[in-house]
């Protein structure tokens, strides 16, 4: 792991995106910040963090010979890797908010942004950018279901040790990948996807509140499947739908 630390930044994704350009950059390298002035998450969505009280970090890696069409287990390995990591310092109701939000209880506690550099139909490299809120006490109102480890577990916890138990667990995921172990991926993240299987109320993007049960993620095209009341079935992009 090769890691780089800077005192303030746009954006960690923006920053090695840059550097992976004009540089031969190793694999698994780490960029990590005490604040950045311009964070995202999915969508275009702001990161909004405290300086120096948050993981803020992005992580390169590389691939010899992963398809584009497989990349819906990219975003299975992330996450999986993340919800690993994060239980280790004690949090509660630890699940995997689709597509990669990581909540303990109804909290949003990590929020995940991976941007894929291709080759042809390939995936040549992957930049992930991680926030994780480690020890903030309050947040913005423009967040209410956030929350951090030290919010949720009452103990401060290092940044350091977060980081590297994330790296690590990544490592071991991706792995998985570089192997094609893609059913093992696919039934961990669904063992802990967020609201499988239990009725709920969402709303689509044309506001139409309907009550329905999310079944899976569809490995094809990385849509949520959700069940409705009269056992039809619909597919969801990412911003197509939201839990009421």
């Amino acid at each position: 792991m090769n890691i780089i630390k800077l005192d303030a930044t746009e954006s960690t994704n923006s920053f090695l995106k840059e550097l992976s350009v004009n540089s031969d950059l190793p694999n698994y390298t780490v960029v990590v910040t005490d604040k950045q002035t311009s964070g995202r998450g999915q969508m275009n969505t702001k990161w909004i963090s405290e300086p120096n009280k948050n993981l803020l970090c992005s992580v390169y890696i590389t691939f010899s010979d992963f398809p584009i069409s497989k990349q819906v287990y990219l975003n299975f390995a992330i996450a999986i890797a993340i919800h690993e990591a994060l239980s280790s310092f004690g949090l509660p109701n630890l699940d995997i908010k689709w597509p990669n939000d990581i909540l303990s209880g109804k909290k949003k506690v990590c929020g995940i942004l991976i941007e894929n550099i291709l080759k042809g139909n390939k995936i040549d490299a992957t930049i992930v950018g991680i926030g994780i809120n480690v020890n903030q006490n309050s947040f913005s109102d423009e967040i209410p279901n956030a929350a951090s480890i030290k919010n949720i577990t009452g103990e401060s916890a290092a940044i350091d040790d977060v980081l590297f138990n994330v790296v690590k667990k990544i490592e071991e995921k991706v792995l998985l990948l570089s192997t094609k172990q893609y059913e093992v991926l696919k039934n961990e993240y669904h063992n802990v996807l967020h609201k499988k299987n239990i009725p709920s109320m969402f709303k689509d993007d044309k506001d139409v509140v309907f009550m329905g049960k999310i079944l899976e993620v569809d490995t094809s095209n990385g849509k949520l499947l959700i069940e409705l009341a009269d056992e039809t079935i619909r597919s969801f992009h990412l911003k197509e739908v939201t839990f009421v």
